[in-house]
């Protein structure tokens, strides 16, 4: 009689196990339909995505940035479209060289200025040659001329907001 009762408990267990697996399971499957048909409805490509996350992970240390008494190298407001990554560049390395970032959050927003994501959403060189004379045009970074850490991080601000604009326009 135990043998038959452990058996039909052991089968009522397996039964809930294989139940409840196939609850989980089905939840992570919607879970990620649900994630994959927003991303897909938003209608926003990669390049803005990752544009917006780095205004995000600015927004997070702009104060941080702010308050420091620099005068660092900056882009003008007014970039012409094949410098918008030479520009993101200066920015990058400026926050690098003289903003020396340590904070993790800065550390993150540097990497994800260098990723290949955000150069490519600000790369609106509409010349064949990309690489060629349209971006040797652009100012080098030691050319701009020195702002306040405030001023600084208001064009990069600017800069990154005007082209996700640009990419959601287009």
């Amino acid at each position: 009689m135990t043998s038959v009762t452990s058996r039909k408990t052991y089968k009522r267990l397996a039964k809930l196990f294989v139940a409840a697996y196939w609850n989980i399971n089905m939840k992570l499957v919607l879970c990620l339909l649900a994630v994959c048909c927003a991303a897909f409805v938003s209608g926003a490509t990669l390049e803005e995505r990752k544009l917006v996350e780095v205004l995000k992970q600015l927004g997070d240390v702009k104060e941080s940035l702010e308050c420091r008494e620099l005068l660092v190298n900056t882009p003008p407001q007014n970039i012409e479209d094949c410098c918008y990554l030479s520009a993101i560049r200066c920015f990058r390395n400026s926050l690098r060289v003289q903003f020396n970032v340590t904070e993790m959050k800065q550390v993150k927003l540097y990497r994800s200025l260098k990723h290949h994501i955000t150069e490519r959403g600000l790369d609106f060189c509409k010349s064949g040659n990309k690489s060629g004379n349209a971006v040797s045009t652009c100012q080098t970074c030691d050319s701009h001329p020195k702002a306040t850490a405030r001023e600084f991080v208001s064009r990069l601000e600017s800069l990154i907001q005007r082209a996700i604009s640009r990419l959601s326009n287009n």
